[in-house]
């Protein structure tokens, strides 16, 4: 199993030297177009460090777009909550590039032109080819940008988050022509204008291809709809889905899809959900809490309803245990869904304890079937019921309930509050980094 991590490390290090290269590459490109004159006067100097800005912001942002292209073999070597984390690390700093582009164009033409900056800008979007959809494209990437920090995040359905950022492809789409027409680089040189047409043709082409196409056809194919929806407790669903030949989409326990039930109310929008129990060859399950107007509605879906899916993602499984002799799963709230469905993927071996955190008992979910599990294969199951005071996540409490914490692969899932203490209690144990595994509990999304 240590293979695993390994294998990811790899890979993840790899497509890093490729980004690095590429934009080496991209850069090289432009100083190679550079003549005397675009270095000669402070204002001609401007404008060409804009121009850099511009390469840069650009190809930072397909490379963001590219990481959440749910390309397959790359989700499953990297993982997607790791992409995810590398997209909200580069998506900040093209904005700052592009940013810079216009600020720095518009000193540099407004110097060379003896007018005011701000004239110049709107001079520069009324004149030049394609500067007024690169600007909407602009203000649509801020927007996108701003409402990613977690202070407006927190406050948006999840819907309407999800909206805002599909804007973020359109965005980039706008700026295209304006690059190609406009940009010094493309306009005198074939190959720079191939190589920069080629980036963006291939980001297109992956997403149509692995957002819209494979995604079509896998639920064309197994034939997914609803075969019942089961109440699990207050405000907390399960839905079955069934279909055939579902084993072909090499799902996982812990694994998650984006859900797309096709009715009158819901077939625009898409949602990720984690499994909730194991698939098997006819059915998949996901287990839902309640907490916005989509997770409301499903209650109500019609045994029969369409199912359209986008997956399986992500690498919280059994496999990326390191050793595979002794795991801990700790889950709170409705985050103990995908622990769930991998507790009987562990080889029979394995030692499995199980520590479940919720505030009451109205909100242990899926406790009969996780009881049922742990008979069957041996694990221990400890229900941590009450208040924070009750159950301080420390060094000291874990290795009361399970002595050799530190000896184990952990896994966790549930709220942030909750995966930041375990994560900070078993660092102080000693346990490598290696060793932990967790499951983002934000948007992607609002349950599990």
């Amino acid at each position: 199993m240590g293979q695993f991590s390994n294998k990811n490390r790899l890979i993840g290090d790899q497509a890093a030297l490729l980004t690095g290269i590429g934009l080496g590459f991209t850069l090289t490109l432009q100083i190679t177009t550079l003549n005397l004159s675009d270095i000669t006067g402070i204002y001609n100097q401007i404008t060409t460090v804009s121009r850099f800005c511009a390469l840069i912001g650009s190809y930072l942002s397909i490379v963001g777009i590219l990481l959440i292209a749910r390309i397959a073999g790359i989700e499953r070597s990297i993982g997607h909550d790791r992409l995810v984390k590398w997209h909200r690390l580069i998506a900040p700093y093209s904005l700052y590039f592009v940013f810079l582009h216009v600020l720095l164009v518009g000193v540099g033409y407004a110097g060379t032109d003896q007018v005011r900056v701000y004239w110049e800008l709107w001079t520069m979007a009324r004149t030049y080819p394609w500067m007024l959809p690169a600007t909407l494209g602009f203000f649509l990437l801020i927007l996108a940008g701003v409402t990613s920090y977690r202070v407006f995040r927190s406050r948006m359905k999840y819907e309407t988050w999800y909206l805002i950022h599909l804007y973020t492809y359109l965005g980039v789409a706008l700026s295209f022509m304006h690059q190609i027409l406009t940009g010094q680089m493309f306009i005198t040189h074939p190959l720079a204008k191939a190589y920069w047409i080629g980036l963006y043709v291939s980001v297109a082409g992956s997403i149509l291809l692995f957002r819209i196409l494979i995604p079509a056809v896998n639920s064309i194919r197994h034939q997914l709809k609803v075969a019942r929806v089961v109440e699990e407790g207050p405000g907390i669903i399960s839905i079955y889905i069934s279909g055939r030949g579902i084993d072909d989409l090499k799902a996982a326990g812990g694994q998650f899809f984006s859900w797309r039930f096709i009715n009158k109310s819901q077939w625009y929008q898409s949602h990720p959900y984690s499994l909730s129990a194991a698939p098997t060859n006819n059915q998949l399950r996901i287990t839902v809490k309640a907490l916005g107007d989509s997770s409301l509605d499903l209650k109500n879906l019609e045994t029969g309803t369409r199912v359209f899916i986008e997956g399986p993602y992500g690498i919280f499984t059994s496999k990326r245990a390191t050793q595979g002799r002794h795991i801990v799963l700790v889950g709170g709230g409705v985050g103990i869904t995908p622990l769930r469905a991998i507790m009987d993927e562990f080889p029979s071996d394995t030692q499995v304890d199980v520590l479940y955190r919720v505030s009451n008992e109205a909100d242990l979910v899926l406790r009969k079937e996780l009881d049922e599990i742990a008979d069957r294969i041996g694990a221990h199951v400890h229900y941590l019921v009450g208040s924070r005071s009750l159950h301080i996540m420390d060094p000291a409490y874990f290795h009361n309930l399970v002595p050799n914490f530190s000896d184990a692969d952990i896994y966790m899932c549930g709220p942030e509050s909750l995966v930041s203490a375990v994560r900070k209690a078993a660092k102080e144990s000693g346990v490598p980094k290696d060793r932990l595994h967790e499951e983002a509990f934000a948007y992607h999304g609002d349950v599990s």
